[in-house]
């Protein structure tokens, strides 16, 4: 079994839609594969209870129907920063449910996609981030860069924090999410040359985005390589 944990360099840069494009490569070269949201802010409340669209997309682009706990085991209502929605909830956010959601996925996919809440450093508790889940999982990162004005910025500063917290930077995807960006690639040449790890694609925007329609601009033969 292999896994990878999917963040951003920012809110709203893409990876919810790089997450689903990655699943999308993956199954089509053969393998079984699922998708997990471990915390959701944002969620809508219905008859079953708090769902996440996100954790629900993922679910969808899944290999198998899997309960909805196993790929979102913190569903929370405000659409807000997930420590403070926490609070508020009286939940406190740990990583053995985490875990054991994860370790439940593994044993039924060759692949788990992680999706993580906002960016990198989110707080989900006083001692508790983001950057925690993929050391808990044991899983490499892949780093979504939201092409935009202050992408290289943001992204330099994401890949630092992640080597720095002792994760393993696996690659990363350029999700061009503002159209009119000036300068894209001069800015694709600075991020390749700064950033020390692969480029795993280049996703233009697009108008209709669907997994299939990520997974076409990037190379998950590298992460598979990279498993064994």
């Amino acid at each position: 079994m292999s896994g990878i944990f999917v963040t951003g360099t920012d809110t709203d840069c893409g990876k919810t839609q790089i997450a689903l494009g990655l699943m999308a490569a993956l199954r089509a070269r053969g393998r079984r594969v699922l998708g997990m949201k471990p915390v959701a802010s944002g969620c809508q409340v219905g008859r079953d209870g708090a769902r996440s669209a996100d954790a629900l997309a993922l679910m969808a682009q899944g290999s198998c129907q899997v309960p909805y706990p196993l790929a979102n085991p913190y569903a929370l209502v405000p659409p807000i920063a997930p420590h403070i929605a926490a609070g508020d909830a009286g939940l406190s956010i740990e990583l053995a449910p985490v875990v054991a959601a994860y370790r439940a996925l593994a044993e039924q996919a060759d692949w788990v996609v992680v999706e993580g809440v906002g960016g990198w450093l989110v707080p989900l508790g006083p001692t508790l981030s983001v950057s925690d889940l993929p050391l808990a999982l044991d899983l490499p990162v892949v780093m979504v860069t939201g092409l935009r004005l202050g992408c290289i910025n943001h992204s330099l500063l994401t890949a630092e924090s992640i080597r720095s917290r002792g994760a393993s930077l696996a690659g990363w995807v350029a999700n061009q999410i503002d159209p009119a960006m000036q300068a894209r690639e001069e800015n694709l040449a600075t991020l390749a040359a700064l950033i020390e790890a692969p480029c795993l694609g280049v996703v233009p925007h697009l108008r209709d985005p669907t997994p299939e329609g990520a997974a076409a601009h990037l190379k998950v033969d590298r992460l598979l390589a990279g498993a064994g």
